[in-house]
């Protein structure tokens, strides 16, 4: 299935607010000045440009918390969440002058009848229109969304959070709203676990929800079932994921270089600072983002030589940053594409930089503990022997925590004297957290000798080829085979609602059987798998969303949870899980000040 920004979640949604906002201001020839809120901007930013707006007569986009002039004699558009905030500020622009001839309000999600009323009491007379459009979340590539909320992965895990269930609540409404922009009524399933009851409690949320919002669609007739199926499992389903050091460009770009708000920052040849937005409107970023890093720098060079090829090679055939700056005086006409093309040159040096200095030799320790056997095939035997070079080695604080985790999720837990040493060894005894506080996901760390836990088996993928460095599959992607091979045990994987019948049965697809149809598969063309993570979602386990969805293209596969991690950024929440609420906030007001 193609991806990029003409296909995937960020058309959907940009059509769905054309088809309400953009078409309710066609309707009206003046010129109109569009309010939004920190969500709303994300949101719109995330699927459109300005450019997109003008033509619609939208004139301005203004911030509906922040201080603005009146102009009376123009009407304003407001996409707001339904929350008291904005409600009250909203309010504020009308109280006791109005700021604008007339109000047309779109909420994200259902307003709740005492925020509606309160509108209405205060500033009926100015509000023409009021619509509640169901989308609340962010879509952040073309089969990735998120519900823009870090800070739940503290509400659910953290053992002194005092928001738990309210955040549960509001991720099961934010998902919904991606279910009706889909047009989805997704049969329910999630991943039991003995020690976390989060995913079963999240699944029953969402199944009522979704019945509850289908009773009242606006057509009257109750929807059934559609050819969708949602999953939802929680973040300590694989521990290892998340922290280990990933070879393909995109994960490995956020693991090793401070990449903010999808932002690279690079220092030019004149030495000047510069940055480049890794979005999907980047083609050459859609096209790499999920190879392998060898691939990439092979390929960007490979299209930078295509580019030259009417200049004189370089000596060594090696292309660098200072011969392309020179190439790019030389060439105006191809200025635009070699800029593109430096960027990602840029950041595949930076990534291999760091890789040869550092990370090469920790990646094969840790394919080995994550893997449970070396390149050969041959089982580790002794983990212990595998961790003690990389806690000998100079390496950073976070990447030996990283090494020991791994080593501890491969023994499925260690005994409390082994993990004392091992904490003396990174010299974090005033900040066991980082290692401790994994138990709070439900993953086991310290156990006793008595105690076996199972292992889940894995699928044989020993006949895929993979790069020595890069053995690891992340769960997920089993789980989604599985998944859409009807694969999933129920007893593991029970149901929290009616499957459609274009998973029941047998006779699904192999995502390896790439050229056989079968009637099954026939029958889901079209169909939809949803993947909900609660606790935060890695680059990697994105990735697999658009493996699986390639190897099967009968079915689309979307992943989501409440935010995209990074690996020191979720070592540093697992460290914040056993602060107390006092302590967060003073860290809080700390950060504001």
């Amino acid at each position: 299935m193609a991806t990029g920004p003409d296909h995937g979640l960020k058309r959907i949604v940009w059509k769905r607010i054309t088809d309400t906002i953009i078409t309710d201001c066609r309707k009206s020839e003046v010129w109109k000045i569009l309010i939004l809120d920190p969500f709303t901007t994300k949101l719109l930013s995330s699927c459109c440009k300005m450019s997109d707006l003008i033509p619609e007569k939208i004139t301005i986009v203004e911030d509906l918390f922040k201080n603005r002039e009146p102009v009376p004699e123009m009407k304003a558009i407001y996409f707001m969440s339904p929350t008291a905030k904005c409600v009250d500020a909203f309010i504020a622009d009308f109280k006791p002058k109005p700021k604008y001839k007339a109000a047309y309000v779109y909420f994200t999600d259902y307003c709740p009848d005492e925020l509606f009323n309160n509108m209405k009491r205060s500033c009926a007379a100015y509000i023409r229109v009021c619509k509640e459009i169901n989308m609340s979340f962010l879509p952040q590539e073309a089969q990735v969304f998120t519900c823009n909320n870090p800070g739940a992965f503290q509400s659910i895990y953290s053992p002194n959070s005092q928001d738990k269930k309210k955040t549960l609540e509001t991720l099961a409404d934010q998902l919904v709203t991606l279910c009706a922009t889909l047009d989805e009524y997704p049969g329910v399933r999630y991943k039991k676990d003995g020690n976390m009851e989060n995913a079963k409690t999240f699944a029953e949320l969402v199944d009522n929800k979704l019945a509850k919002h289908y009773a009242l669609d606006d057509s009257g007739t109750k929807k059934g079932k559609t050819q969708a199926q949602l999953l939802i499992v929680e973040r300590g389903f694989d521990p290892v994921s998340p922290i280990l050091h990933e070879l393909t460009y995109q994960a490995m770009a956020y693991d090793l270089i401070d990449i903010q708000s999808g932002t690279y920052t690079y220092k030019a040849k004149d030495g000047s600072e510069k940055q480049a937005l890794l979005s999907e409107d980047d083609m050459l970023w859609v096209k790499l983002r999920h190879k392998h890093i060898a691939e990439v720098t092979e390929q960007i060079r490979k299209l930078v030589k295509e580019m030259s090829a009417n200049k004189k090679k370089q000596p060594d055939g090696k292309i660098t940053i200072s011969s392309l700056a020179q190439m790019m005086k030389k060439m105006p006409t191809f200025r635009k594409q070699v800029t593109e093309k430096t960027i990602h040159l840029q950041l595949a040096e930076d990534c291999m930089q760091l890789f040869s200095n550092n990370v090469e030799k920790l990646c094969k320790a840790e394919q080995d503990l994550a893997v449970g056997s070396d390149v050969e095939g041959v089982k580790v035997k002794d983990p212990m022997r595998t961790l003690l070079p990389v806690l000998l080695h100079p390496y950073s604080t976070y990447d030996k925590i990283r090494a020991v985790l791994l080593y501890i999720f491969s023994l499925s837990g260690t005994t409390d004297e082994n993990l004392s040493k091992l904490i003396q060894h990174v010299k974090i005894e005033a900040e066991r957290e980082f290692i401790l506080n994994w138990k709070e996901l439900g993953v086991p760390i310290i156990t006793t000798p008595s105690f076996f836990p199972r292992k889940s088996t894995r699928r044989d993928r020993s006949q895929d080829q993979t790069y020595n460095l890069s053995r690891w599959t992340p769960v997920i992607k089993d789980v989604m085979e599985d998944a859409v091979e009807n694969k999933l045990d129920t007893k593991e994987w029970p149901h929290q609602s009616e499957c459609p019948a274009a998973w029941n049965g047998s006779g699904a697809v192999s995502a390896r059987q790439k050229n056989k149809a079968s009637a099954q598969d026939e029958r889901r063309s079209g169909a939809r798998l949803i993947v909900f993570v609660l606790g935060g979602i890695c680059h990697s386990e994105m990735r697999c969303a658009y493996e699986v969805t390639q190897a099967v293209k009968s079915c689309e596969v979307i992943i989501g949870s409440s935010h995209i991690l990074t690996p020191t950024g979720l070592l540093d929440d697992i460290k914040a899980l056993s602060k107390g609420p006092m302590e967060t906030f003073t860290i809080e007001e700390k950060s504001n000040a």
